[in-house]
């Protein structure tokens, strides 16, 4: 039996994509208003900062990864115009179905399914942006959803990754019990659930650092790869270009 990661916890790796749907499952409805409160509004900068990076143009076609409530493709679409596509994909039902409404509730209408991003249903070179934000360190095969990501940009299209990180080491011990001891009774609270945000903390710690990120975006078709830390590298930006 292979295993993989929940957490601190070793599971079957056939297992691993239910035990995360379970987590979001849990969190949809309150998702974003856990973010505000988890991050104090921060995670709207970090995703600000994803969309400047991305440096979206007129036409462009882009797929949104984990795209979950949607914020990003909202604000990819503003950018690509009516001539334009944004594609936003979730592997969870729930977190799709919250994020489509707050889109139909904004007045834009996108491409909207559930996928898997080890398996994207899409073809060769036809992505100009790729975007998944806090959501690959819950992918069972990492090495596997990169390469499908490379597989769908075109050459010279971009990869934007923002995910937790490794936070500078004087704030470890802040963090920590922030994390362990703070965000699962915040959860409890507000979201009624204190088990999906302790594993939140614990899929942090096991997800590669800045560093082993970008050696695994390069050895899975990314030519070029660099990292931007934001708050302390509490998240970073990695940015991959698929060379020819």
């Amino acid at each position: 039996m292979a295993t993989t990661h929940f957490g601190y916890e070793d599971v079957d790796e056939r297992d691993k994509a239910r035990r995360v749907r379970g987590v979001f499952d849990s969190v949809a409805s309150r998702y974003d208003l856990m973010n505000d409160l988890m991050s104090g509004g921060l995670h709207r900068v970090w995703k600000a900062y994803t969309v400047t990076v991305a440096n979206l143009k007129e036409g462009h076609r882009v797929l949104d990864i984990a795209g979950g409530t949607g914020d990003l493709a909202l604000a990819f679409s503003k950018k690509v115009g009516s001539s334009g596509q944004v594609v936003h994909t979730d592997i969870n039902e729930a977190m799709l179905r919250t994020g489509r409404d707050r889109l139909v509730d904004a007045g834009v209408l996108l491409p909207t399914m559930v996928c898997d991003a080890e398996k994207l249903p899409f073809p060769d070179g036809y992505f100009d942006v790729v975007s998944v934000a806090f959501g690959l360190r819950n992918m069972t095969h990492k090495d596997a959803a990169l390469r499908e990501m490379a597989r769908v940009l075109k050459i010279g299209g971009k990869l934007l990754v923002l995910e937790f990180s490794r936070v500078a080491a004087p704030l470890q011990k802040a963090y920590d019990l922030y994390s362990f001891k703070v965000l699962p009774r915040l959860g409890k609270l507000v979201a009624g659930d204190d088990a999906s945000y302790r594993y939140l903390a614990e899929s942090i710690r096991m997800h590669p650092d800045q560093a082993e990120l970008k050696a695994l975006m390069k050895v899975n078709g990314f030519g070029h790869v660099d990292y931007h830390n934001m708050t302390g590298g509490v998240v970073a930006l990695h940015v991959g270009i698929k060379c020819g």
